[in-house]
């Protein structure tokens, strides 16, 4: 899991270098599109971005821009094939890993998506960019990766409630140890004391009844020598 964790946070930050470079973004795809004669349909698909960078790329620095996008989303692909084998998952984490790698797909139509809030990347777009070219592109990163963070968190959770679960149910399994000896000892000392008490009271209880019965007069004789 830590290496899931440091995975994605290297492309997390990776992902904040490229999106410092947004108007570098959309302006190669704005050469690119223009060169292959393709500026009415949006950019809707990775593999288009793959075609425009292959085929109809001038600039390096365009090139460069378009390459570090899809070297992001191999990483983000590869990451989650990761994240099939390290844990076997439930429904919560298999919804997101599918989420992610249908929106990772090539050939994925990526025009209706759009990061919201705190991603502010479709902000930075005009009203004609967002809608009708970038806004789907330009939101595919923020949203896969927030799912993969999202799937690590609820992951990290539910591993931490087995490993709760399993040591509670341990110590209520484990044998209750016998009383210790000197317990009994107290006990049997205590019953010991009670009894010499009640033999106490029974003989002081007897006492008291020879003492009390009346006691016998001698018989009378004259006085005198007997």
């Amino acid at each position: 899991m830590n290496e899931i964790v440091e995975t994605l946070r290297n492309i997390e930050q990776n992902y904040k270098i490229f999106q410092q470079q947004q108007f570098t973004f959309t302006r190669a795809l704005d050469h690119t599109r223009e060169e292959a004669h393709d500026l009415i349909r949006p950019v809707a698909t990775i593999v288009q971005v793959q075609c425009y960078k292959d085929h109809h790329c001038v600039s390096a620095t365009d090139r460069r821009i378009l390459n570090m996008f899809i070297s992001i989303c191999n990483d983000l692909r590869n990451l989650c094939q990761k994240l099939e084998t390290v844990h076997p998952g439930d429904q919560v984490t298999n919804g997101l890993l599918e989420r992610c790698k249908l929106l990772l797909n090539d050939s994925n139509d990526l025009s209706a998506i759009r990061a919201t809030y705190p991603h502010g990347v479709v902000n930075y777009l005009s009203y004609e960019e967002a809608r009708y070219r970038y806004g789907g592109v330009v939101s595919l990163l923020p949203v896969v990766i927030d799912h993969l963070k999202e799937w690590v968190t609820y992951t990290k959770r539910h591993l931490l409630h087995q490993v709760s679960h399993g040591r509670a149910i341990s110590k209520k399994e484990a044998p209750t140890s016998q009383n210790p000896p000197s317990v009994h000892f107290a006990t049997h000392t205590s019953i010991c004391n009670k009894a010499t008490v009640q033999l106490q009271e029974k003989d002081f209880q007897k006492f008291l009844l020879e003492n009390q019965r009346p006691k016998q007069k001698a018989p009378w004789r004259p006085p005198g020598k007997h």
